[in-house]
């Protein structure tokens, strides 16, 4: 019954912008840890950049002080707005959540089906 849509997926120029959103819908009492993963052709899926509850931010080396996320709980949404984007970035998105779906419920994650990010002149 939880599901993450993700959008803001697209086509941008190298040293471009970017921004993606994920909201969740369903039965949701809590969401934990939300983040966003990215996986190249190839290569192995890796943390983008993920954000607590509490709004801590965490980010991969790759794209720490280009890579923003934040999240907006009124709205269940989590953002991710990339700048200074390199065609390294090209790969597909993946926005994961951890929901609690009840207070005796524990929290299981879930994943939004992707949105292609390519950065290319």
């Amino acid at each position: 019954q939880v599901q993450l849509a993700e959008s803001g997926g697209g086509l941008v120029q190298p040293g471009g912008s970017l921004t993606l959103s994920c909201t969740v819908s369903g039965k949701i009492w809590f969401i934990g840890d939300m983040g966003w993963y990215r996986q190249a052709p190839g290569q192995p899926r890796q943390l983008a950049a993920s954000i607590e509850s509490t709004g801590r931010a965490i980010y991969h080396d790759s794209t720490k002080g280009r890579f923003t996320i934040s999240r907006d709980d009124a709205a269940k949404t989590v953002h991710l707005q990339m700048n200074s984007l390199k065609p390294e970035d090209t790969a597909v998105y993946y926005c994961n959540a951890v929901v609690r779906e009840s207070f005796s419920d524990h929290g299981r994650d879930y994943w939004g089906r992707g949105t292609q990010v390519t950065v290319s002149s």
